[in-house]
């Protein structure tokens, strides 16, 4: 059987925030401006980005459910389709508003619809493909005639210069020796300031259904791979622990009290930039061979090519090892919004195809693969879908 997205919705909060106003969004940590901000921003090539905080206030404007029941009820007006009729809700997000209960239930209670099935998938820029899998799967099986998948991210939320202590420790551009390794590496800039100058919020909700309904176009879901490489790599990205000099990772619950983990600095989110620059890429390359030996996977295959990379920095050497894998996509292919939409995880990708989607740019028998890096522990995500 087969599953069509028949419908898609991206929903972003607020008026988009330039690079010279991020932190009169979020704050200055210490009551100092960045030093490091300019050069991290000019390196991640974004120019504006959402944050679902109100300027004027500090104060948070929407939650994470409140975001993604935002996507899924544009995707129910664009669509026309009813959430009385909705087998399965699916959603991933990388930080939802709480542990328990789980993201989906509150989600399916924020819309009020009839009974369905939720599911819920955590992690970090993968959990969005990994709940679209799910629904794609449900609908493939025959077990649901129609799913909705969401992916969404309210990063911004821990961001904010508030929650930043005595333990945050920013990266001096004034200080001449971190200067000269910045400007060596700009992957260096990261260790500090890279996720306050880089995410930002937003939702996506897909249509999923057992045959194309609805739309001019819709997208039949070729095939989804989802490979991890976590057995050859430590924790990069993380909250909720620490990894300590052993290379051992240690979760809060293993301290003796919530208060020592949050002296610690165990709920901050946090990059290990120098080990995601040695391993992003030789990782992806490996990937992509495990990609290779189960699909026939050629570059002039391909009309469009979605790669969620996290900042322009790394295209050149991402497009580099896809061509060396055996995988060539000319970069005139290529498409990404980040600049103007800026990296909001999970839902990256699927705001990159609503925007595509919904622009009229698609023909019917167009090829397009779609590639999700997660840098968390190393897992890679792909994606091909075809126009019909």
């Amino acid at each position: 059987m087969s599953a069509y997205i028949s419908g898609i919705a991206a929903f972003l909060p607020n008026v988009p925030v330039d690079n010279d106003e991020i932190e009169n969004v979020l704050g200055q940590v210490g009551g100092d401006r960045s030093r490091t901000k300019r050069m991290v921003l000019r390196n991640n090539g974004i120019t504006t980005r959402h944050y679902a905080i109100d300027p004027a206030t500090g104060k948070m404007t929407h939650t994470n459910v409140g975001l993604t029941a935002e996507a899924v009820r544009m995707l129910c007006e664009r669509t026309g389709f009813s959430l009385a009729d909705l087998d399965s809700l699916s959603c991933g997000t990388a930080l939802p508003d709480q542990d328990l209960p789980n993201h989906a239930v509150m989600v399916h209670a924020e819309l009020g619809s009839p009974p369905c099935e939720p599911v819920s998938t955590s992690g970090a820029c993968l959990s969005g493909l990994t709940a679209f899998k799910y629904a794609c799967l449900s609908v493939m099986s025959g077990d649901s005639k129609n799913a909705v998948a969401t992916a969404s991210e309210l990063v911004s939320a821990v961001l904010r210069s508030t929650y930043f202590g005595h333990h945050y420790d920013a990266a001096d551009a004034d200080d001449e020796q971190a200067a000269a390794r910045i400007a060596t590496n700009p992957v260096i800039a990261l260790e500090a300031d890279f996720l306050r100058w880089m995410l930002s919020d937003g939702a996506a909700a897909t249509l999923i259904t057992d045959e194309p309904r609805g739309t001019s176009v819709a997208l039949r879901i070729d095939w989804i791979e989802i490979i991890s490489m976590a057995h050859l790599a430590d924790p990069c990205m993380y909250v909720g622990g620490e990894k300590r000099k052993d290379g051992s990772f240690v979760g809060w619950r293993q301290m003796d009290s919530p208060q020592e983990a949050l002296q610690r600095g165990h709920f901050y989110l946090k990059q290990d930039t120098r080990l995601l620059n040695e391993m992003i890429l030789k990782l992806l390359g490996e990937s992509i061979d495990v990609l290779r030996e189960r699909r026939d996977v050629t570059g002039d295959a391909y009309d469009w090519f979605l790669p969620h990379y996290s900042s322009h920095y790394f295209r050149r050497p991402v497009a580099e090892t896809f061509r060396e894998r055996g995988i060539d996509i000319p970069e005139e292919k290529w498409f990404t919004n980040l600049p103007y939409k800026g990296n909001t995880g999970s839902a990256s990708v699927f705001i990159m195809l609503e925007e595509l989607l919904e622009g009229g740019r698609l023909k019917p028998g167009q090829k397009l693969l779609c590639w999700v890096p997660e840098s968390a522990r190393f897992s890679y995500g792909f994606m091909q879908l075809t126009v019909v």
